[in-house]
């Protein structure tokens, strides 16, 4: 069995759902996938001895978990004040009006169409509840909506989609962009390096107790892939799922429809900085 310190990230063992920081408490949605891991991870954030609590996520639209998620809160004598979307795939912010509806609580994105009687969230923005305080990453990439929220109290960043707990994830062309992903995981570098983060908190999978060494890695894979796009194109695989096909061929065949966004998108990188000429027939 591998040793999760030897893993990229260190991913923590033990159950996924329960306190994961001083100020962070993870309750895991019973969405179980391939492209979801173990299930969304909804995170409960407050200060410790606060009454107010911020939830980032509700996920997808689950009764249960929604009710599970506010019973969470409860239990710990706090009160769900705001709630937070990393971005607006459904197995993150399906739920969010529902949750609304349960908290009485405003929702806060980046994207107007998924904010619900508030005010949006841009990257610089400070979100203080009770004496919590996060500040909001811009971390477009994997969609061009996507945020991150480092919460400095705890050394710690909420990644959404843009990094995992266990593997890569995907960059979901036409939305996602390459070039928008590397510049993010940049970002998330320098607040590991600069501004003592730590610990990753992710949309799914295990918390991960380096972030820096997670960060590292995502940028080395996606220059390692990168890689292998360009000679598999210059090889002669043009089109994306030819490319998959050869690049990704060790890789779970279920997850092929998932490397193409990737693959379309690596191939649209490739494309603008002059590094392979426009693909025919796509």
């Amino acid at each position: 069995m591998t040793d999760a310190a030897a893993l990229p990230g260190q991913p923590r063992g033990g159950v996924l759902s329960g306190p994961a920081t001083a100020r962070a408490v993870n309750v895991l949605a019973p969405n179980a996938s391939a492209m979801t891991l173990d299930g969304t991870n909804t995170w409960i954030l407050s200060e410790p001895g606060s009454a107010r609590a911020v939830v980032i996520d509700p996920g997808p639209l689950d009764e249960g978990h929604l009710r599970n998620v506010v019973d969470t809160a409860e239990r710990a004598g706090k009160r769900v004040a705001l709630t937070l979307l990393t971005h607006g795939h459904p197995d993150h912010s399906e739920g969010a009006a529902r949750f609304a509806e349960l908290t009485g609580t405003k929702v806060r994105a980046l994207d107007p169409e998924l904010r619900l009687g508030g005010e949006g969230l841009s990257g610089g923005d400070v979100v203080t509840v009770d004496g919590l305080e996060l500040r909001v990453v811009p971390a477009p990439g994997h969609t061009a909506d996507s945020l991150a929220f480092h919460l400095p109290a705890d050394g710690a960043v909420l990644t959404g989609d843009t990094v995992l707990g266990r593997g890569t994830t995907v960059v979901a062309h036409p939305d996602g962009r390459l070039g928008d992903y590397l510049d993010t995981l940049r970002r998330l570098r320098s607040l590991t390096v600069d501004d003592g983060v730590h610990t990753v908190l992710p949309g799914h999978g295990p918390v991960l107790e380096d972030a820096q060494g997670a960060v590292e890695y995502y940028l080395a894979h996606r220059a390692h892939r990168l890689a292998q796009v360009e000679t598999a194109v210059e090889n002669g695989h043009r089109g994306p799922s030819d490319v998959v096909a050869h690049v990704y061929a060790d890789v779970d065949r279920s997850l092929w429809p998932a490397a193409e966004l990737s693959v379309r998108a690596q191939l649209e990188y490739l494309r603008e900085h002059g590094i392979i000429e426009e693909p025919r027939g796509l």
